[in-house]
């Protein structure tokens, strides 16, 4: 009895204390759920700060799941210096606690912090997962560190993560923004399971490494083999492809995609839209998805003012950057260089002048070897060829650039046959090795037409001394989504004889209407292939022309590409062609569009 008494007595006293320390358990429980939850719905700082005084008050601060959420929440709210804080307070971070800070530290900018992290990180006992690899291959994408990110690579293959998608992905995207195209297509390769996130990727590394026929090729292959829509960086990617390569037609097809995956009202897709539609010489398309968007931001406006300069419509470029202004939109330096090229192209030197002189005290942007280059050019084309040169030598930039500015004063000193600075231009390329080739060819073709035929011929005799040759002038056109490409004097092209017969023909309706060609020192002149330029009817553009002729259908607009300048005896003979077969053509050469229509060019032979 004794003994069961003291039992009883026992369990009475026993019983509550448990009770007590269950409810006191799940007092706290309900405590840092609570905390978690206010954590997780917190959208402000000072909700924030006072969620964080009561998990300190409350002690959870130890709390690894807890401070994670803390680190979680100032991340997302852009105070990444204070969830470092909280991180350095932490007794036992995880790897949580690790991707957290390295993901708001990429979130503010910071991806060299991010690293450093992931090094202090690989020093301590804890281990990466697939989120943290994928976070640092982000930090190498956003620096272009290819190194850094090829060491991270192998460290994905020891830890077996190198069939994980989110990683893969993550590296196609690291080797696409770091220029290793080929390094992006290995791991896109490997891959035995590929999601939309690492298709885009892909294409996106093909479209920004200047290989747009790939990222094409890429596109058609995931809209055949994936049931998936594709989102909008991917199409964006593809539309900037399509702008790169002048290819309307997939440039259209494209659009089409856009629309019936409803991402036309999408900002940077609308951007890309017009920046393709006017590399394509469709200003008018342009306009069309330019007006679309509410609210234009400079990027857009950028793009319709350098499209408006390139086809020869310099007042309505200068009216939209008025316009932009009057939106109180701030102008970049880009936008700057597609105004002066506006007024190059359209001649508006005044207003070009103006312009320039306005970009540091008006705007605060300090001109640029590209923007000094622009008004070089401006200046040369209207015959201003001592201020144009006076201006270059003034000008202290980059041997790349300076390349650039010495060969546009080139052009214009043989446009205007200033001898005199023909020499100097080309001194100061062939003196820095740049544009070499196109600096003796050009020479030559000044001598030329000043008729100082011996200068002319010893410079011809030097370059094959020295084994120099220029690039061989060629054109394409795209039928169908097929691209067909011509070069000069090449008889043997798609359709040749076709071709042949077709501007024989077209040559003799020309010459009764008073064509006289290569009139205009043709033999010299440095749009194509020396050995071959006697045949001026064999010029690329006029075989792509003829080709065009004979394989799309009257009322479509021709479009052809090349990649010189186009001579002034084929802007001749297209502008008499258009009038003769009542056709439309739009040639894009290396610096502008030409529209050739009943007769006349939108350049109005300045050019």
């Amino acid at each position: 009895m004794r003994i069961g008494k003291s039992f009883n007595q026992g369990l009475f006293f026993t019983f509550p204390s448990l009770c007590v320390s269950r409810q006191i358990k799940q007092s706290f429980f309900h405590t840092k759920v609570c905390l978690i939850e206010k954590l997780q719905k917190c959208n402000h700082l000072i909700s924030l700060y006072l969620t964080h005084t009561n998990i300190l008050k409350s002690g959870f601060l130890n709390d690894t799941f807890t401070a994670n959420h803390l680190i979680n929440c100032y991340v997302r709210l852009q105070e990444t210096l204070k969830a470092h804080k909280v991180f350095y307070e932490m007794l036992d971070p995880n790897v949580v606690s690790y991707t957290s800070l390295m993901t708001g530290y990429i979130n503010m900018g910071q991806p060299q912090t991010s690293l450093f992290i992931f090094k202090e990180m690989f020093g301590s006992s804890v281990l990466p997962n697939e989120f943290t690899f994928a976070t640092v291959i982000n930090a190498c994408s956003m620096l272009a560190d290819l190194k850094t990110g090829t060491k991270i690579h192998a460290q994905v293959e020891v830890f077996g993560l190198e069939c994980n998608l989110v990683v893969c992905s993550s590296l196609v995207d690291m080797y696409g923004k770091c220029n290793d195209v080929n390094g992006a297509k290995g791991v896109f390769d490997r891959m035995s399971c590929r999601n939309i996130v690492s298709w885009t990727s892909m294409i996106v590394a093909y479209a920004q490494n200047a290989q747009g026929d790939e990222a094409l090729r890429m596109f058609r292959e995931f809209n055949y083999l994936l049931r998936d829509r594709p989102n909008q960086f991917m199409l964006s990617s593809v539309v900037n492809a399509c702008a790169s390569l002048g290819r309307l037609v997939s440039g259209k097809v494209t659009h089409g995609a856009v629309i019936r995956c409803g991402h036309d009202s999408n900002y940077v897709v609308a951007n890309a839209l017009v920046d393709m539609y006017a590399k394509c010489g469709c200003v008018t398309y342009s306009n069309k998805v330019f007006q679309t968007i509410s609210h234009p931001c400079v990027i857009a406006y950028t793009s319709m003012i350098v499209g408006a300069a390139k086809y020869g419509l310099g007042r309505l470029a200068l009216e939209l950057f008025e316009e932009m202004i009057q939106r109180r939109l701030k102008p970049s330096d880009v936008t700057f260089v597609g105004v002066l090229h506006a007024c190059s192209h359209s001649g508006l030197v005044d207003e070009g002048l103006g312009y320039l002189k306005s970009m540091p005290g008006k705007y605060g942007i300090m001109p640029d070897a590209k923007h000094y280059t622009c008004v070089v050019d401006m200046l040369g084309r209207t015959g201003r060829l001592d201020e144009a040169y006076q201006l270059a030598k003034y000008i202290q930039v980059d041997p790349k650039a300076d390349a650039l500015l010495w060969g546009t004063l080139l052009s214009a000193s043989r446009l205007h046959g200033r001898v005199d600075i023909a020499v100097e231009a080309s001194k100061q390329l062939i003196e820095s090795n740049q544009q070499v080739a196109g600096a003796y060819v050009t020479l030559s073709n000044t001598y030329a037409l000043a008729g100082e035929w011996e200068n002319a011929h010893s410079l011809r005799s030097e370059m094959k001394r020295t084994g120099i040759h220029k690039e061989p002038g060629c054109s394409w056109v795209e039928i169908k989504n097929e691209t067909y490409v011509f070069y000069a004097g090449d008889a043997l092209c798609e359709r040749g004889s076709e071709v042949v017969s077709l501007l024989r023909e077209l040559e003799l309706k020309m010459k009764e209407r008073g064509y006289v060609g290569g009139n205009r020192g043709l033999v010299f002149v440095d749009v194509e292939d020396e050995a071959k330029e006697e045949i001026v009817s064999l010029h690329s553009e006029r075989q792509a022309l003829a080709f065009g002729l004979v394989s799309i259908p009257k009322g479509i607009t021709i479009r052809i590409m090349k990649n010189l300048r186009m001579c002034s005896d084929c802007h001749e003979a297209f502008k008499l062609i258009s009038d003769i077969v009542e056709r439309d053509f739009v040639v894009r050469d290396v610096n502008r569009f030409h529209h050739f229509k009943n007769g006349s060019c939108t350049c109005g032979d300045f050019w």
